[in-house]
C-alpha cells in the first residue's frame, strides 16, 4: 500500500503543469491575456466598439486589426469567421464569411441601407449566423427584427418582429431558436418565420453579448429582476424558473467558461479585470487586467469553445 501511494505521489509531482502564454492584445493599452493549454475556451477576437476589431488566426497568437470590419466572430468549430463590414456596398449591408484554413471569402448581402445587420451570433452547429437588424429613426437606433444567414448556401433572410424594445438583440438558443429580451424576461422565436415558441416571464434580461447559455444547454444567465438583491441569475430552461442567484456585481458577462464558471469583467481599484467566476461569485482565475480607459472605449471579447464541459 505504501509503495502504491509513493507511486501515485510521484506521478502527481511529475505531471507537467499547463503551459501558459501571455498574449499581448494590440490597441488595448497594454492588456495581456493569460492563456493556458487545456482552457475550455479560446480568445479568438476582441475590439473597441465598432472602430477597431482584432482577429486571431486559426494557428498562432498574433491578433491583427481588421480595418474593414466593425466586428468579427469565429464559428464554434473554429473554421469560419463571420465579419460585419464597416460600410455598405452597393447600398447593402452584408456578412463576410472567411474560411480560416483556405482564406476563401464570401460576401453575403443581408439588409438594404439604411438598415444594418450586426452582432453576429453563430448557431451551435456552425451552419448559420443570426444578426440583429436595426435602423436609426430620429437619431435613435431601433431594433426591427433579425437576419439569418445560411453560411453554406450563401443566403440571408430577414424577419421583422413587431414591438421589440430598442435595446433588443438576438442570439441562438442551443436548440436552434432565437432569443431576445421581452419585458422583464425572455422570448424565444422560430428563426424561419419569427413565430413565438416560448416566453420566460420575469426571469430577468439576457446577459449577452456572448452566449448566455451554459455549454450543456441546461441553464442561462440573466441580469436578475429588481426584486432580488443579487445581480446575476441562473435560469433552469426545463422549468423556466430562476434556479440560482449569484451574489456578484460584474460590469459585464462574456459567456460561460465551462458549465460551472462564468467569464466576467470585474471592477478593481483603478481599473477592471477579465475574470473567471464560479457560481458562488468567487474569482477563480484572472484572465487579463483591463485599464479603465480601455474598458471605457467599449472593449468586447469573443471566444470559441475548445472542448465541451
Amino acid at each position: 500500500m505504501i509503495a502504491q501511494i509513493a507511486v501515485a505521489l510521484s506521478l502527481t509531482f511529475l505531471a507537467p503543469a499547463a503551459a501558459q502564454a501571455d498574449l499581448v492584445l494590440p490597441g488595448t493599452g497594454g492588456m495581456k491575456y493569460h492563456e493556458k493549454s487545456g482552457d475550455p475556451v479560446r480568445l479568438t477576437a476582441y475590439g473597441l466598439g465598432t472602430k477597431h476589431t482584432y482577429l486571431r488566426p486559426a494557428t498562432g497568437d498574433a491578433f491583427t486589426w481588421q480595418k474593414s470590419l466593425s466586428e468579427a466572430s469565429v464559428s464554434p468549430d473554429g473554421r469560419l469567421t463571420a465579419g460585419v463590414p464597416s460600410s455598405y456596398r452597393a447600398g447593402f449591408d452584408s456578412l463576410i464569411v472567411t474560411d480560416r484554413t483556405t482564406g476563401k471569402t464570401a460576401r453575403i448581402r443581408t439588409v438594404k441601407k439604411p438598415m444594418t445587420a450586426s452582432y453576429a451570433s453563430w448557431s451551435r452547429d456552425g451552419k448559420k449566423v443570426a444578426l440583429t437588424v436595426e435602423q436609426k429613426t430620429g437619431g435613435t437606433w431601433q431594433v426591427l427584427g433579425f437576419t439569418v444567414v445560411d453560411v453554406r448556401a450563401g443566403t440571408a433572410s430577414t424577419i421583422r418582429v413587431a414591438g421589440l424594445p430598442r435595446r433588443a438583440g438576438f442570439w441562438w438558443s442551443p436548440d436552434g431558436n432565437l432569443v431576445t429580451m421581452f419585458g422583464t424576461g425572455l422570448r424565444v422565436y422560430r428563426p424561419s418565420d419569427g413565430t413565438v415558441s416560448r416566453t420566460y416571464t420575469n426571469v430577468g434580461l439576457p446577459t449577452g453579448p456572448e452566449d448566455s447559455y451554459a455549454p450543456s444547454g441546461k441553464r442561462l444567465t440573466t441580469w436578475c429582476p429588481s426584486r432580488f438583491k443579487e445581480q446575476v441569475c441562473l435560469v433552469d430552461l426545463a422549468t423556466g424558473a430562476i434556479a440560482q442567484r449569484v451574489a456578484v456585481k460584474p460590469e459585464a458577462l462574456f459567456g460561460w467558461w465551462d458549465d460551472g464558471h462564468l467569464i466576467a469583467v470585474m471592477p478593481v481599484k483603478g481599473g477592471y479585470r477579465l475574470s473567471v467566476l464560479d457560481l458562488t461569485g468567487r474569482t477563480t482565475r484572472v484572465l487579463a487586467d483591463v485599464p479603465a480607459a480601455t474598458w471605457a472605449a467599449e472593449l468586447w471579447v469573443s471566444f470559441a469553445r475548445t472542448r465541451v464541459s
